[in-house]
């Protein structure tokens, strides 16, 4: 598996280096090149991981375009050390597979940063495919329909599973009833909106009462929004 790491700052990749080795990372490359960042993708397709840093100054968005056109199994992760959820839409909306923040406050915060993208890159190369999303101990794998919680299979088929899934990917937003009938059922036309509310039942009743947790939250008027691991402060729920 070839690991490439696109990187701006000297420092930060010898920070990068260094630790991803002490991992047993060695078919590395660490360039602030994205042409031969792209070229190395090429010559080993299907077998990439891409690491691309989202502060470095260059068009991201038609490189990620280029990368998923030569195969969907490529996994893309975009990093930042900004703690703004601006970088992150624009991330995911560029059609990334996972967002992590890299803290370079103190040498504790980087170190910690950087074992949470260890374990997404293992989790990339375990499934195998870009479609996967993992938030914090919660793995969702579109293409198996499976969930994974704390290393725990769960049980969710059919339309919740697709509902779950399509707000997990649209998690910045909030999605309206009529978004969901547009985007999960083939004749929305012909449905009413209260099979959403059933599907929602379903995840709440499957997932988040038997595990203790609250992955959609309901906002009045306006639709869902998903919501692990922690609800928003300035949004209700109700059930």
């Amino acid at each position: 598996m070839k690991l490439i790491v696109l990187k701006s700052n000297d420092a930060m990749s010898e920070t990068f280096k260094t630790f991803f080795h002490e991992q047993g990372c060695e078919n590395l490359l660490i360039t602030d090149d994205d042409k031969m960042a792209y070229q190395n993708i090429e010559e080993h397709l299907e077998k990439s991981l891409i690491i691309i840093d989202w502060n470095f100054d260059f068009d991201k968005a038609e490189l990620i375009k280029k990368i998923k056109k030569l195969s969907r199994f490529i996994s893309i992760i975009a990093i930042s050390d900004a703690d703004n959820t601006r970088y992150e839409i624009q991330a995911l909306n560029a059609n990334c597979d996972d967002f992590v923040y890299v803290h370079r406050s103190n040498k504790a915060k980087l170190l910690r940063s950087l074992h949470s993208l260890i374990i997404r890159i293992e989790v990339r190369f375990k499934f195998g495919a870009t479609n996967t999303i993992q938030i914090e101990d919660l793995i969702i794998d579109p293409d198996e329909e499976k969930i994974i919680y704390l290393s725990k299979e769960v049980e969710l088929k059919g339309k919740p599973f697709e509902v779950l899934t399509h707000l997990a990917k649209n998690r910045d937003q909030i999605v309206s009833k009529e978004q969901l009938l547009d985007s999960i059922w083939e004749e929305p036309e012909i449905v009413t909106p209260n099979v959403i509310e059933v599907a929602i039942n379903q995840i709440r009743q499957k997932l988040d009462k038997p595990l203790g947790i609250t992955t959609i939250e309901t906002i009045r008027r306006r639709g869902y929004k998903f919501s692990f691991p922690h609800l928003t402060q300035d949004e209700g729920q109700e059930d």
